[in-house]
């Protein structure tokens, strides 16, 4: 009689409930995106965040002595400093000063811009990609290299053209707001040129195509399809225009050194930078508190009025 064998195969491992899965992918979802985050994060951090609230701080404190010559010390102060600020006259000249720089320069500036973009985008430009260069070479250099070669071309004594700058004096009381704006305005005209000219590149060819077929000239597809499609481009660019307005330091800090109208308080930032260096940090950090409110609500207000006005 044969006997017989039994063999015996391994138990399978039980497999994990959908829910446990589930679980566990979604965690590795979540670390992954932290992963990916932390970079950022730490940087907003480090640099933005805790200097807002660092300079919050400091501007609610005050120093005191005991004494003509006592040791000095930080106590909290309340709203003493911005006191102060809405105090000082300088402060606020120089902000109205900024604003009537921006009311012109910026829409110059952006006018510019627009119309280097739309002829980069024409079909009649030859040599496209120079002419893309020459327009975005001076965003390349920087702000005070920028500013120190056009007091250069300004001052009378040094300038290649003595013929003109004899009889205009481009750094007197008058005209050095408008020199700093031609300043500006040459450096970054080119990099908001860029931002229109990416939007350019993403309209469909197809419309083109078709207003082609109706009749329409390139000036026609320029005014009424490429410029309202662009319209949200622009509207970014005027936007970090304000806020680089309400920020101007370096192009009037530098000329301070070819011009006496330029004073210590000419800019809101450079009043900040003038307080600071006395030094007196609490003052100071209220004024950027204060220019940093201005910005934000300026920037808000102009956001908020101009997609009320797209929309509609």
């Amino acid at each position: 009689m044969q006997a017989m064998t039994v063999t015996s195969t391994p138990a399978e491992a039980p497999k994990a409930p959908p829910a446990t899965r589930k679980n566990r992918s979604s965690g590795a979802q979540r670390r992954a995106v932290a992963l990916f985050i932390a970079p950022f994060a730490i940087l907003f951090l480090a640099f933005y965040a805790i200097p807002i609230v660092y300079a919050v701080v400091q501007s609610l404190l005050t120093v005191e002595r005991e004494g003509t010559f006592g040791k000095p010390r930080q106590v909290f102060g309340g709203f003493v400093q911005y006191e102060q600020v809405f105090q000082n006259t300088a402060f606020w000249e120089s902000v109205g000063r900024v604003l009537l720089f921006g009311a012109i320069q910026v829409p110059v500036m952006l006018g510019l811009a627009l119309l280097f973009a739309l002829l980069l985008d024409s079909p009649l430009l030859k040599g496209k990609k120079f002419f893309r260069l020459a327009f975005f070479a001076p965003y390349a250099v920087p702000g005070v290299i920028a500013a120190i070669m056009w007091g250069f071309l300004y001052s009378p004594s040094l300038s290649p053209f003595g013929a003109v700058t004899s009889n205009i004096d481009f750094l007197s009381g008058n005209l050095v707001l408008w020199a700093i704006a031609n300043i500006v305005t040459w450096v970054y005209v080119g990099y908001n040129m860029l931002i229109i000219y990416s939007s350019l590149l993403a309209i469909p060819t197809e419309i083109y195509e078709a207003a082609r077929l109706d009749g329409a000239s390139n000036i026609q597809i320029a005014w009424r399809i490429k410029i309202p499609l662009v319209i949200p481009a622009i509207i970014l660019t005027a936007v970090f225009s304000i806020i680089g307005t309400l920020q101007l330091l370096a192009e009037p800090q530098t000329l301070r050194s070819f011009s006496s109208a330029i004073n210590s308080t000419f800019t809101p930032n450079l009043a900040v930078y003038t307080t600071a260096s006395v030094p007196n940090y609490n003052l100071a950090a209220a004024f950027s508190v204060v220019l940093a409110l201005a910005t934000f609500i300026l920037s808000f207000i102009f956001l908020k009025s101009t997609q009320r006005k797209v929309t509609q």
